[in-house]
């Protein structure tokens, strides 16, 4: 705790370092998961292209893909698009995923109701199908959230990593203290940010509770 106290100022510029490389491939990686497991979830041989090609993508050792990047990107060793574009890679592949979960488990009876009232097919997805699914996507999202945050100290392996430079730094250094100090502000970060999620998820109507009133229960309760 001692090498914290003396190095909050170094602390604070590391996790906002450790937030940009941890949060923007999340970013990335919902503006590819969510509209492609929008348009993959009915089609059965493209979903299962997906998947499969998710779960290949994600068995792929971040080392190595951190690595390999430079070479297949075209960017510096020492850049921090590697370790973005790996960890959007992997978050993409795991959120869609979790999506298409959310998705699915969405009751039929309210895909049918929509369907009864005139919705069209974008508009159902957008309007009632999709705010049905965050709570079942946040679950997804929390676990990519710290699976990230913990996969950026891993570049630090490589000279970029956020919070992850104190382990490096502690080990060749012999300093157990700094290494500590690393610990416990990725373990707070972790947390601040999964407890935001959960936050920011609340409020959001359930996927197995079908609102009642209204033209067969969907227009009061999802706006137009």
């Amino acid at each position: 705790m001692h090498y914290l106290l003396t190095h909050r100022a170094d602390a604070w510029s590391l996790t906002l370092v450790h937030l940009r490389l941890s949060l923007l491939p999340v970013l990335i990686g919902l503006a590819i998961s969510v509209p492609l497991g929008v348009l993959v979830q009915r089609a059965p041989i493209a979903r299962r292209l997906t998947t499969a090609t998710a779960s290949v993508v994600f068995t792929i050792p971040s080392l190595a893909l951190f690595v390999a990047l430079p070479t297949i990107i075209g960017t510096r060793i020492l850049d921090e698009a590697n370790v973005i574009v790996a960890l959007s890679a992997y978050t993409a592949a795991l959120l869609v995923r979790a999506v298409l979960e959310a998705l699915d488990a969405v009751p039929a009876q309210v895909r049918d109701a929509a369907i009864a009232v005139g919705y069209p097919a974008i508009k159902r997805k957008l309007k009632i199908e999709l705010p049905l699914s965050i709570p079942v996507m946040v679950a997804g999202l929390r676990v990519v959230v710290v699976t990230n945050i913990a996969m950026v100290a891993v570049g630090s392996v490589i000279g970029i990593g956020g919070l992850g430079s104190w382990f490096t730094m502690g080990y060749q250094t012999n300093k157990s203290d700094q290494i500590l100090a690393g610990i416990i502000v990725l373990l707070l970060l972790a947390a601040v940010i999964d407890v935001l999620i959960v936050l920011g998820g609340r409020g959001w109507p359930r996927p197995g509770s079908v609102p009642h009133g209204g033209r067969l229960g969907v227009e009061r309760s999802w706006p137009r």
